[in-house]
């Protein structure tokens, strides 16, 4: 964060100080985990009804913190608010304002928003310094928590927006002012929080209508509702994607061991690509990241050359590993809604091409009335797709191992399996050498299995 004194962050929040020195500098970073306070910084003491904030207070500012920003008075120097949620976004807000040079970039989707934010954050640290969020950081918190890092030699702020429903994403806009907004698809995740995917589409064109006039909109050009967002904002609208109007896309896409290589053509020429990321969707946000890129001047000779050295950032989406035994594992555990699993399943079978494939599947959450039905066309799509065994987790993933079952052409099987221990120890059993291994589903543990598919791995 830039410095500021506590006078200033009292005034920037509508806050008060209370046994604090006005004057007393803050030049660290803001936390809300007390373990993470940095000496300089400022801690923000969340309530909570098992874990509260202010319960920390003395051991935070003992770490170094200058002072605490509270809702109670505690025994420490504090700025006293009613809100601190609300108070870390008009702090935010006060930074980027003292930041006029910083670009920020905000991105949104139903799918694909954290790698397609690690992209564009790889290729922009290339031409300046850049702060991103780290993993899935997009709401309320992770949002002012993130613009928050951002300080005097920061150049671009790439934030990933996520939204549940109208205006969350006109907030967190409002929060850091996009100069460039990125929509990478539309599709049902969250439709249970949002009731259509007409109003997904609605939430997620809030980003575009809060462009400046001379801002840039990079839209999807293969999404037909994220197309349709063009006529939303004033801003400049560029078309990225495998559609020929678009400015920045593919041609001539092949496959191979899973990972897609393409020609990239930009309005200022065309460069190979070859991506060291899985799966053919990677295409798409490869595009958008290229056309963000090319947007802030990234060379255009260098940027097939830069795409093709991209590779995964965040934890558990489509990291892939080889074992000692010869088996393949997709780790992919992180989340999951229907367009994510079938980008993942695809992605599994154009690896496996020639090796037997196994799929575990879980839970998708936030699909309201759709959830039956979003269960049932991943396990109909991973029969089509040809993926040679498939293991569900749960009961309440059930309706994928049935939407397989009704396949009859499936040459493959199903079973159905209780939890994440129940997933392990049918892998032990039934795994070989050459096996290619996806673990994909909502934020439910899923992830237990890949760190028992690595541990094992690794001793063997």
């Amino acid at each position: 964060m830039i410095t500021l004194t506590l006078a200033e962050i009292a005034d920037a929040v509508g806050g008060r100080l209370a046994g604090a020195d006005p004057s007393a500098q803050v030049t660290g970073t803001v936390e809300f985990d007390s373990r993470k306070v940095t000496p300089g910084g400022l801690f923000v003491a969340f309530p909570g009804e098992k874990v509260d904030g202010h319960d920390y207070a003395e051991s935070a500012v003992a770490a170094g913190a200058v002072a605490v920003l509270a809702s109670r008075p505690v025994p420490v120097p504090a700025v006293l608010v009613e809100d601190q949620l609300a108070a870390m976004a008009a702090l935010a807000r006060h930074v980027v304002d003292r930041l006029p040079s910083l670009v920020v970039v905000g991105l949104t989707g139903s799918s694909g928003k954290t790698t397609t934010k690690d992209l564009i954050a790889q290729l922009l640290t290339r031409l300046g310094p850049t702060v991103a969020p780290a993993g899935s950081f997009n709401n309320e918190l992770g949002h002012p928590y993130t613009v928050l890092r951002a300080d005097e030699k920061t150049r671009f702020l790439v934030l990933e927006m996520g939204a549940r429903g109208a205006g969350h994403i006109t907030h967190l806009c409002q929060v850091a002012p996009p100069t460039i907004g990125v929509v990478i698809n539309v599709g049902v995740a969250h439709i249970g929080e949002f009731g259509s995917v007409d109003a997904i589409a609605t939430a997620k064109g809030e980003l575009v209508e809060a462009l400046p006039a001379d801002g840039v909109a990079v839209l999807n050009a293969d999404d037909p509702r994220v197309r349709a967002m063009a006529g939303r904002t004033g801003a400049r609208v560029v078309l990225a994607g495998e559609a020929p109007d678009a400015a920045v896309r593919a041609e001539d896409v092949a496959l191979s061991g899973g990972r897609a290589a393409y020609t990239l053509v930009t309005p200022d020429g065309r460069a190979p690509v070859r991506l060291g990321i899985a799966g053919r969707h990677q295409v798409g946000n490869t595009l958008l990241a290229a056309a963000v890129a090319h947007t802030l001047g990234f060379p255009a000779e260098e940027l097939g050359a830069a795409l093709s050295e991209l590779r995964v950032v965040s934890a558990r989406r489509m990291d892939v590993f080889d074992r000692a035994d010869g088996v393949t594992v997709i780790d992919d555990s992180y989340n999951a809604n229907p367009a994510s699993m079938a980008a993942a399943l695809r992605a599994l079978v154009g690896t496996g091409v020639g090796r037997r494939t196994v799929a575990v599947l879980g839970y998708m959450a936030e699909l309201g009335e759709y959830e039956r039905e979003g269960h049932e066309e991943v396990g109909r799509l991973a029969a089509e797709l040809g993926v040679d065994r498939l293991i569900v987790v749960g009961d309440t993933a059930a309706p994928i191992h049935a939407g397989a079952a009704a396949v009859a052409t499936w040459g493959g099987e199903s079973v159905l399996v209780t939890d994440q221990g129940a997933a392990v120890a049918t892998l032990r059993h039934e795994l070989r050498p050459g096996d290619v291994v996806l673990v994909k589903g909502s934020r439910y543990r899923t992830w237990d299995v890949v760190d028992a598919l690595r541990a094992d791995g690794a001793t063997s």
